[in-house]
């Protein structure tokens, strides 16, 4: 449990301090006067001022907050609000854009960290009947080589491989039983019958070791690189699920996530890092959501204005949303933390 704890909080502030950096930053660039830059919520625990910001710990550890003068009204100098258009999209989507650069950071050095690896011969154990894998020639006992040119070195790489194209034709590289190779193309369904995958095959995994993997940094950079742009793609294709497979997203809060991590750091540092990363790939998506009171709400009311060609919403009434918004989103927090809650007592978990 401490472990998780001390975990968690690591995972939680590298999060918070990435995205709120990102305001920051761009905001003292800007010429705007950040008033404080706060890693959690208020009640204050500890602060110092240095210059005209206050930078503080605070009690509650739901995330953090980047204060700056104006952020709605453009009446005071060096507020955020007096900026221009260009400069306040910038600023109010800084936060996310750091959280979509810190996993490139992490994945490198996670890649370049030595980490276990589980190799594996992975056969198809099961073909279904008029599924997109028999039609294109696949057979049971065959053993998957590689997928779209990549090379099959366990279960998992099927399962991300297919899941990356759903949708799309992919070229499977086979070995039969014979011992001849044949490339097949099979269609990636986004909607297979039930208790059928998006190609209809099932695997298994035969002759399974384990080794340890380091990859050279000049491999680990442009490796980040792609993988962050592939989580990227998986998260749409999730998206597009929830409408083409009628099923719900999984709602998960920092109970939840507390729960994950404790999972994830029995695993190494490899695994955490990796695991920090996809967080900071959610928090940079959602954040963009345009709900009152996130950084997609607020960017919304710059876009209005400049739709409006420079007619503004009242700060009053701006501010209003916001605070409603904000309400609304710590109310969703906490049922969803009660489900958490209820889960973690029932023995469930989150990862498969």
């Amino acid at each position: 449990m401490l472990l998780t704890i001390v975990v968690f909080v690591a995972v939680l502030a590298v999060l918070i301090l990435a995205h709120e950096f990102g305001h920051f930053i761009t905001a003292k660039l800007s010429g705007i006067e950040v008033q404080e830059f706060g890693l959690g919520f208020p009640p204050r625990l500890i602060s110092f001022k240095r210059g005209e910001t206050i930078y503080s710990l605070n009690a509650l550890p739901l995330g953090g907050f980047t204060k700056m003068l104006g952020e709605e009204d453009p009446t005071f100098p060096r507020s955020l609000a007096s900026k221009s258009i260009p400069i306040r999209i910038l600023v109010l989507a800084a936060g996310s854009l750091m959280n979509l650069l810190l996993p490139v950071l992490l994945y490198t050095i996670s890649f370049m960290v030595p980490h276990t690896a589980y190799i594996e011969k992975v056969q198809i154990e099961e073909v279904n009947i008029g599924s997109p894998a028999q039609l294109a020639g696949v057979s049971a006992g065959d053993t998957l080589l590689q997928i779209n040119g990549r090379t099959i070195q366990n279960r998992q790489d099927v399962s991300y491989l297919v899941q990356l194209n759903l949708g799309s034709d992919v070229r499977f590289l086979l070995q039969k039983t014979d011992n001849t190779q044949k490339e097949v193309v099979v269609h990636a369904r986004w909607s297979p019958p039930q208790g059928e995958g998006a190609t209809g095959i099932k695997i298994k995994g035969v002759d399974t070791t384990t080794t340890t993997e380091s990859t050279p940094f000049w491999k680990a950079i442009p490796d980040s690189f792609v993988h962050c742009w592939e989580i990227l793609v998986l998260f749409k294709n999730e998206v597009i699920g929830w409408f083409t497979k009628n099923t719900a997203p999984i709602l998960t809060g920092p109970i939840g996530i507390v729960q994950v991590t404790g999972e994830v750091a029995k695993s190494g540092l490899a695994s955490i890092l990796e695991f920090t990363a996809l967080l900071s790939i959610n928090l940079a998506i959602i954040n963009l959501f345009p709900f009152p009171g996130l950084d997609g709400g607020r960017l919304i009311f710059v876009l209005l204005e400049w739709v409006r060609r420079g007619k503004r919403i009242s700060p009053k009434k701006e501010g209003l949303v916001h605070m409603v918004g904000f309400f609304i989103l710590i109310a969703l927090i906490m049922v969803v933390s009660y489900y958490d809650i209820v889960r973690i007592i029932q023995g469930g978990s989150l990862l498969p």
